[in-house]
């Protein structure tokens, strides 16, 4: 529907100009002596002759917005172009006098205000320019907007691509170390595999379910880190201090989904392992105004530590993301100090 609204705006544009330029006569003429019969003749002759050229200049403008412009002038210069102009132009002079001769003969309104006069002629040029004028001005504007518009539709197309891709980047990611922590289980402690498996089967009903939307509820992505955290907790048991500390905002807010679980993620990859008493902290606190997210933890000390090829990948995604999301509606900022590594995150509802 706002797409048809859209293309109909034009079209009505159209109609009001033409129907002002049409209604100038009447405008711009003296009201005519109704005492006198051969006036009002002459008033309703020339009314009518001046409304019957007017429009004849709607097909001479769109020739030259619809032909002229964009076929010669946009594509053979303007030489050619100005050369048919120059042809067209004593065209419409000469169907100015044709009308003028047969409208006015006709109504026996004769001698005068017929055959060639400096002033009605200079008039004409004038108006036959305008026209000229108005359609070179609308020909172009119009195109610098079109071409703005698909510009726009190009960039949106390949953000929503590159979305699409950073989108499905993070399910083989968040399997990969989930499966890794299944594994990890299975010879510590294979009896706990069966309720991480039960766990991972709900955080993928969210994912494959719920996450179709562009935006999902900051309440189920904050159900899903809680499973998440869960599923974590029973891999790790006491051996990790582990808090999720949230409060949502009365009024429902949105956000774009797997948008928060690579840090929680980045935290238990990297805060767990060689690390002393290790603890994560999560905070999520949602407002009307703004949505704080925080992720704190320990880090080992020994800077030597080898990384995967995969590390990263999953912070990497999350900022591109929120910088195609909420280019100018997101602060992130990322700190490491001693052992203490800590993200925080807000993004403005708008």
């Amino acid at each position: 529907m706002p797409n048809k609204i859209f293309r109909f705006k034009p079209i009505l544009l159209h109609v009001i100009f033409w129907a002002c330029f049409l209604a100038l006569p009447y405008w711009m003429r003296p009201s005519p002596n109704t005492t006198d019969p051969q006036a009002l003749q002459r008033y309703n002759s020339w009314t009518f002759f001046f409304i019957a050229f007017a429009f004849s200049n709607i097909p001479f403008f769109y020739l030259n917005t619809e032909i002229l412009i964009p076929k010669i002038l946009k594509k053979k210069g303007i030489i050619l172009y100005l050369v048919l102009l120059s042809i067209a132009i004593p065209g419409m002079i000469w169907v100015y006098y044709q009308l003028q001769e047969f409208i006015i003969i006709s109504d026996h309104v004769k001698g005068r205000g017929v055959g060639f006069r400096r002033g009605p002629f200079m008039g004409t040029i004038f108006q036959l320019l305008f026209i000229v004028a108005i359609g070179v001005s609308y020909r172009f504007l119009s195109d610098n907007l079109k071409e703005k518009e698909i510009q726009k539709e190009e960039e949106n197309e390949r953000l929503k691509s590159e979305l699409s891709f950073l989108r499905s980047q993070i399910s083989p990611h968040f399997m990969f170390n989930v499966l890794n922590s299944i594994v990890s289980l299975s010879r510590r402690k294979p009896e706990m595999v069966e309720s991480v498996v039960v766990k991972l089967s709900e955080l993928m009903r969210y994912m494959i379910y719920e996450t179709t939307d562009a935006k999902v509820a900051i309440s189920k992505e904050m159900v899903y880190l809680e499973n998440y955290i869960e599923l974590q907790k029973i891999r790790f048991g006491n051996d990790i201090e582990i808090t999720f500390n949230h409060k949502l905002a009365d009024t429902p807010n949105s956000i774009e989904p797997m948008l928060l679980i690579p840090f929680v993620e980045n935290a238990f990859k990297h805060g767990v392992g060689m690390v002393l008493n290790p603890f994560i902290e999560i905070t999520l606190l949602d407002d009307r105004e703004k949505l704080y997210f925080g992720v704190r933890n320990k880090v080992s000390s020994q800077k030597s530590e080898k990384k995967d090829d995969s590390s990263g990948i999953g912070l990497t995604n999350v900022k591109r993301r929120l910088e195609l999301l909420y280019p100018n509606e997101h602060q992130l900022k990322i700190t490491e100090e001693g052992e203490f590594y800590q993200i925080e995150l807000e993004i403005q509802h708008v």
